[in-house]
């Protein structure tokens, strides 16, 4: 599982820099909840890309380990979340569980279902 979190490093920089895309040209031209559901649809592009490549690379053993290296960046990706926008960025608690909120139109949950199952799906297709 090592080399899956060493893998798991360059999505926080894929993050970082689709923020900073949704914060250099989405949201000065739109609403703030269509900038992040729009920033949402493109991470799901720019993560499927990578996480491709990383299965393709690395395959795994099984589906079942294919879903524990989903489940492993699931949590890796909710922690350094919720603890760098809190400490680093200054976000209150609130704000960051408010992304989860799918009734007010926040689909950042999407991304890490797509996350944790990404690689399930891959794998199963790169088999056949």
């Amino acid at each position: 599982m090592g080399k899956y979190i060493l893998a798991w490093v360059p999505m926080v920089v894929i993050a970082i820099a689709n923020a900073f895309i949704r914060e250099t040209w989405f949201a000065p031209n739109m609403e703030e909840l269509l900038a992040h559901q729009v920033s949402t649809l493109t991470a799901v592009v720019l993560f499927g890309i990578y996480i491709w490549f990383v299965i393709r690379k690395w395959r795994p053993l099984s589906g079942r380990h294919a879903l524990l290296i989903g489940l492993t960046w699931l949590g890796l990706t909710v922690a350094f979340e919720f603890l760098f926008g809190h400490y680093a960025m200054g976000a209150p608690w609130g704000r960051l569980v408010a992304d989860y909120d799918l009734s007010e139109g926040r689909v950042w949950a999407l991304l890490l279902l797509w996350v944790t199952l990404a690689p399930y799906c891959f794998h199963r297709l790169q088999r056949s």
